[in-house]
């Protein structure tokens, strides 16, 4: 058997590939939409890729399944579990639609499908047997179930797809999946989750790309609750301190439950020159998206562009500014050179931001403005109307700026209607600037008067004097109060 992991560090996001080197056939479990990397794979290793199938309908990416199955012919395979509300739209008709212990055959390797509700309804984790080897399962794909460390977060329907106070019963379904589905399972069964750290999935996953049932049993944060069966106080715990879901998760929860748009061969990128993207912008028929780091986007930017700094974390950051349901204007990427832009435009598809024309290597010949800057000491003395802290909720409680409003980076663009109306200056910080120059960049698009912290909250809390303001209770408020 082969078994690969591909993870995408840009969304902490991880697929598998299984192939069976007896009938040279692979399955491939919760792609993305760029899919040379599968492609590739399956190449070298002489091998088919004849299924394609998802743990869950995904909020934090767009699935590729639909644009993999295009490209090969391979068959789809979805879950039929969770009720009405969480069943696969038309789009895939031709899928196979599973049940709890649906097992699909790939040579001397069986995938068995185990309903592992909890994070969402119709959840669906993969016990693996590798019938050249064993007789039973010794992997269990789980999705967004079991991470390393942590579980799936049950809120995020009711944080970024509008439901109301569907976060309890999923809590408890997590209970009953965790009890009937994953300790009744051998210690040595290994566990491969589909996000790693630093996805909003969860709030404390692990770095590590794999565990076991025996590790978690035993070191687990929620391994006691279990064993004591205490149902109330695992609840309790899994709904404190989780950290803000980002607005566009809604949007990936209902285009992947319909079916993502399928891309097919890309077009290629067009390099335009200084005068053609300053006509473009002129008739406002393209934006601009710098891809610097802030500290060079502080020393000059065009007008309207939005900032999303370099590749690594494009999807993440394009996401939060750009919404493709909206905003029609295609993109015209800063990169220098072909083949950045081209790997820019993968992450960005990665989010369904598949709007991407262009790029152009320089700024050079094209007006350029200087976004306002603050320093920490001119902070006090600045006539401003809203102190706006981007950072997590978390990080919001543990320590922030006197008279500071919190509203994370990748929520503000979808809750403008708590920023002032009336005008005026907006001073806006996070950790380092990152974020913070991201977040501005979108704000003075749409309009308003942004000021970034210079240094931000890490130069304002050690300059002389000032202290944070800490809000210990909000670290162990439940999500029914966010």
């Amino acid at each position: 058997m082969l078994l690969e992991r591909i993870y995408d560090e840009d969304l902490a996001q991880a697929s598998y590939f299984i192939g069976c080197q007896a009938a040279n056939e692979a399955i491939v479990v919760d792609p993305r939409r760029d899919l040379q990397v599968y492609l590739d794979l399956a190449a070298r290793q002489g091998m088919r890729i004849v299924g394609v199938t998802e743990t869950h309908i995904h909020a934090d990416y767009l699935s590729g399944t639909r644009e993999l199955a295009a490209a090969t012919g391979a068959q789809i395979y979805v879950s039929d579990e969770g009720g009405p509300d969480w069943t696969y739209g038309a789009d895939f008709d031709s899928a196979v639609r599973m049940k709890h212990g649906h097992r699909i055959a790939l040579g001397n390797i069986t995938l068995e499908a185990v309903h592992t509700p909890g994070h969402t309804p119709e959840h669906l984790a993969f016990l693996i047997t590798d019938g050249a080897q064993a007789s039973e399962p010794g992997f269990m794909l789980t999705g967004d179930f079991v991470f390393v460390g942590d579980l799936g977060r049950p809120d995020l329907l009711d944080e970024a797809a509008g439901f109301v106070d569907t976060r309890f019963a999923g809590a408890k379904d997590l209970f009953a999946s965790l009890r009937d589905h994953f300790l009744t399972l051998p210690d040595y069964v290994q566990v491969l989750p589909a996000h790693g750290s630093g996805s909003a999935c969860g709030k404390a996953l692990g770095a590590i790309a794999t565990t076991t049932v025996g590790y978690e049993r035993s070191f687990s944060w929620w391994g006691p609750y279990l064993a004591r069966d205490d149902e109330q106080g695992f609840i309790d715990e899994l709904l404190s301190g989780q950290p803000d879901a980002h607005a566009y998760f809604a949007r990936m929860k209902q285009q992947n439950k319909l079916g993502p748009a399928v891309l097919g061969d890309l077009s290629e990128l067009v390099e335009h020159t200084a005068a053609e993207v300053a006509a473009a912008l002129a008739d406002d028929a393209a934006i601009l998206v710098d891809t610097r780091h802030h500290d060079e986007v502080h020393t000059g930017t065009v007008a309207g562009s939005l900032n999303i700094p370099g590749v690594d974390k494009a999807a993440s950051y394009g996401a939060w500014v750009y919404d493709p349901l909206t905003e029609h204007r295609p993109l015209i990427l800063l990169a220098d050179s072909r083949e950045i832009a081209e790997q820019l435009r993968d992450h960005l598809v990665r989010v369904g931001i598949d709007t991407v024309r262009g790029f152009v290597t320089s700024l050079d010949g094209l007006d350029l403005v200087t976004p306002k800057v603050v320093g920490v000491d001119e902070l006090e003395s600045l006539d401003r109307t809203m102190l706006l802290d981007v950072r997590n909720r978390t990080e919001y409680a543990e320590g922030h700026l006197p008279g500071a409003v919190q509203l994370s980076g990748g929520r503000v663009m979808w809750h403008l209607d708590q920023l002032p109306d009336g005008g005026g200056t907006i001073v806006t910080y996070c950790r380092s600037g990152v974020r913070n120059s991201v977040a501005a960049s979108a704000l003075r698009r749409a309009g308003y008067d942004v000021a970034e912290l210079d240094g931000t909250y890490l130069a304002w809390a050690e300059a002389p004097g000032n202290t944070p303001v800490t809000n210990e209770a909000a670290l162990s408020e439940t999500t029914a109060s966010a």
